[in-house]
């Protein structure tokens, strides 16, 4: 019998089998050593979106002088994630008071146009990434502590003296990740953007992939269930790292609510830790992010260990339905499904429910539980029966959702995803939303990736395409070299958070076009 502790203040569990197992998952982060290419301007364009000038080659930076006032900002190509060291030095008169000067790291250009000063958010202005440092004594080797994760390094002199002023030798970044997108294949597609697409989704992936699949090597570094099952299938289209798939899912099995709730997020540091915070459709997807990890690595000794914790997921949500098979409890469980402000989500987390049920039940199978598999056959019968009575909206061929009836994108696309349609009714379903586009339209690129798959299941590969060269392709023509937490093609520097100073901007939901591209579309298959 498994080793428990339970924390009763908190009412959390923790499976010390489990996770011990996933402790020895832990990988061996790569390094790799990285210098800035160039310095540069960043001015704002005239849509006032920021972009960078290259002024000067990096490796001439010591010939800046740097005194109160003056500013060097550094380009070190492209997105990178790991640990800063500098090498700084002197020059004019012996050093009569301390260096003083400010660190400014950006994952974009418009970060550093942004003036933290300024910021009053809701979320914590300590993710903003800049340092205030003094030196005492120069020359000096100043390795910071924190991982940073940027593309741009900009270093303000605060002030020095008038007799002496400050020389950047050097900078180096050591980065770090699980992963190196040099070992992946490049995509068989003749389509430059594509392929610039797919770069950039490999990156974001890389730079999310340390101790265990990050939400953003940024901000919120935990591991969240719901980016870990799409990140899990973009690296097995591509790094195949399947000990980091396992030691994360080990880890949710491992870190519990006592009545066996896996939660929607979990701390690695100090020590291992569920949040307090449980999505309705988080929990349920550990059931898929499970299935989806036995279909690409095989390993039935996992399957069988985690299944009992899949299966309790399933448990847990029934108890969100009524006699109708209808969910009818919206009012006391969250799920996220999208962030779309006034978001019914009953229709969607309905079909999310039928789709994770589907991949319990091949567990089951796969496992001889031939009970379970039975018992989870009649839930989707009876589920799926539901929404097609009940939810299903004739007059305009769409799904309705909660007791307003909304029609919105989030129902479609689930209830397509789940199979509550076949792929032929499904492109019905598409095409009449994308005529009517409704006012509940999608906001996060989590919610774009989902309307992307139902395209392409339902044969509609051309508008798949299309519609992923509009929506990744904007940030790629904004210069993004990782994907983002949030883009709206109409505002692209819109925030939720009151700054987009905050906004994170290599985001692990965001990576996904790299396994819709080699799913879907590589021209070999």
């Amino acid at each position: 019998m498994a080793q428990v502790s339970i924390d009763l203040d908190m009412k959390r569990v923790t499976n010390k089998e489990f996770l011990e197992k996933a402790i020895q998952c832990e990988p061996v982060l790569k390094e790799t050593m990285v210098k800035p290419v160039s310095i540069v301007d960043i001015k704002k364009s005239k849509d006032s979106y920021p972009q960078a000038v290259k002024v000067d080659d990096a490796e001439n930076m010591s010939k800046y002088h740097l005194k109160k006032g003056d500013t060097i900002c550094l380009d070190f190509g492209r997105h990178q994630v790991g640990y800063v060291t500098l090498k700084l030095s002197s020059v004019g008169s012996p050093q009569d008071a301390p260096a003083y000067f400010r660190l400014k790291f950006g994952e974009i250009a418009k970060e550093m146009t942004e003036n933290s000063e300024d910021y009053d958010g809701w979320i914590s202005r300590g993710w903003i990434q800049e340092e205030f440092i003094h030196v005492d004594v120069l020359p000096a080797v100043l390795a910071l502590p924190r991982r940073y994760a940027f593309r741009f390094l900009e270093i303000s002199v605060i002030d020095t003296s008038l007799k002496w002023q400050m020389v950047v030798k050097d900078v180096a970044c050591k980065a770090v990740s699980a992963v190196s997108q040099e070992d992946v294949p490049c995509i068989k597609v003749n389509d430059g953007l594509l392929q610039k697409i797919d770069q950039v989704s490999l990156l974001t992936l890389q730079n999310c992939m340390q101790s265990v699949f990050e939400d953003g090597p940024k901000r919120d570094r935990r591991l969240w269930l719901g980016d870990l099952r799409l990140q899990a299938l973009a690296n097995y289209s591509t790094f195949r790292n399947m000990d980091l798939v396992k030691r994360c899912l080990y880890l949710f099995a491992a870190l519990t609510r006592d009545d066996g709730r896996i939660g929607a997020c979990l701390f690695i540091e100090p020590d291992y830790i569920v949040d307090d915070t449980f999505f309705f459709d988080y929990s349920l997807f550990f059931v898929a992010a499970l299935y989806d990890y036995y279909m690409e690595s095989g390993d039935k000794e996992t399957l069988k260990e985690l299944w009992p914790s899949a299966y309790r997921q399933i448990e847990l949500t029934q108890k969100e339905f009524g006699e109708e098979n209808l969910i009818d409890n919206q009012d006391s469980m969250f799920c996220f499904i999208d962030w779309t402000e006034g978001l019914d989500k009953q229709a969607a987390a309905q079909a999310v429910y039928i789709y994770c049920v589907k991949r319990g039940m091949e567990i089951a199978r796969i496992l001889g539980d031939e009970e379970s598999a039975k018992r989870l056959a009649e839930e989707i019968k009876y589920k799926t029966e539901a929404s097609l009575t009940n939810l299903w909206d004739e007059k305009q061929g769409l799904f309705v959702s909660g007791k307003e009836r909304q029609v919105n994108y989030a129902s479609q696309v689930w209830m397509i995803l789940a199979g509550v349609v076949d792929s032929e009714h499904g492109a019905a379903i598409l095409d009449q939303l994308i005529s009517l586009s409704p006012d509940k339209k999608m906001v996060s690129p989590y919610m774009n990736h989902h309307f992307v798959e139902a395209l392409f299941m339902c044969g509609k590969k051309k508008e798949a395409i299309d519609y992923m060269k509009y929506y990744w392709g904007g940030m790629v023509s904004l210069g993004a070299d990782t994907f983002w937490e949030l883009y709206n093609p109409e505002n692209p520097a819109e925030s939720p958070y009151g700054s987009s100073i905050v906004n994170s901007y290599c985001h692990a939901w965001s990576c996904t076009p790299t396994y819709l591209i080699r799913k879907y579309f590589e021209e070999d298959k």
